[in-house]
């Protein structure tokens, strides 16, 4: 499992959200808007992208 890639894309704003909701976006390597980031597949990863789901998009 942790051979695998999973793409994470910036789709809404940080403003007016959480600090530790940045923080998470930031760990996740992402700075600007409609930036992505290709991370391993674990399930580390996998809680912050369910902490923050409503900010990003995730493909493969």
């Amino acid at each position: 499992m942790a051979d695998k890639k999973i793409k994470v894309t910036l789709v809404k704003s940080l403003i007016g959200t959480k600090q530790d909701h940045r923080a998470t976006v930031r760990g996740l390597g992402l700075r600007k808007l409609n930036t992505s980031a290709v991370l391993e597949d674990t399930p580390a990863v996998r809680g912050m992208i369910h902490k923050v789901a409503y900010l990003v998009k995730v493909e493969g």
